[in-house]
């Protein structure tokens, strides 16, 4: 499983499948948005930083863990950027995100389109749900597969698509449900194209 330096939990769903929860246990540093930081602390653990606007950390959590609260009030982007944002401002590029799905389909769909705007901004981020990894790519994209693997390519700005070791051809996919559902047919999966689009491996 590839390190990262510091991994974020949102304010969705807590993880149960092992490869996120792994994510966290194995973290080297630990940023919450706000309201992910309650269910974090509930668990028994202490965050390095909590990171928001402060909205969603409940009020015993506000005033016992004061001292890492970073309040950010602008409300022109969410919790999980303002994270983002700190992070890299600290030097920070690797970052795991876990937590980010679920509860509201909105926000979801909210988190998983920003993983470009991490990108563009010099992140080298993934998402992990309870079932896969979102992967934000340009250009390119190469990785370790194994057969049977269900791999969606989901575009937003790429064009030119080629690939090998999936099952059905690619195109210029102009609707996000196109690339979903393709398949690895090989110990590993190459996409070539120009611009950007996400990577969904499913575990």
């Amino acid at each position: 499983m590839r390190e990262f330096d510091a991994v974020i939990i949102a304010n969705g769903e807590y993880p149960t499948a092992a490869v996120p929860l792994q994510i966290i246990e194995s973290a080297p540093f630990v940023a919450c948005c706000d309201g992910g930081a309650n269910e974090y602390i509930a668990r028994g653990n202490t965050p390095d930083i909590i990171i928001g606007d402060g909205d969603s950390l409940n009020a015993a959590n506000r005033e016992k863990y004061s001292h890492i609260l970073h309040c950010i009030d602008e409300q022109e982007t969410n919790d999980q950027t303002k994270a983002v944002g700190w992070l890299l401002q600290h030097g920070y590029k690797r970052i795991a995100i876990v937590a980010a799905t679920g509860k509201r389909e909105d926000h979801t769909l909210g988190n998983i389109s920003l993983l470009i705007e991490y990108m563009r901004a010099g992140a080298c981020v993934q998402s992990f749900t309870n079932y896969g990894t979102f992967i934000p790519c340009k250009d390119s994209f190469t990785q370790p597969t194994r057969k049977g693997e269900q791999i969606s390519i989901i575009n937003f700005t790429a064009s030119g698509f080629s690939s090998q070791g999936l099952r059905y051809p690619l195109y210029d996919f102009t609707n996000w449900w196109q690339g979903t559902l393709n398949e690895a047919v090989a110990d590993s999966v190459t996409i070539e194209c120009k611009g950007e689009f996400l990577i969904f491996a499913n575990y």
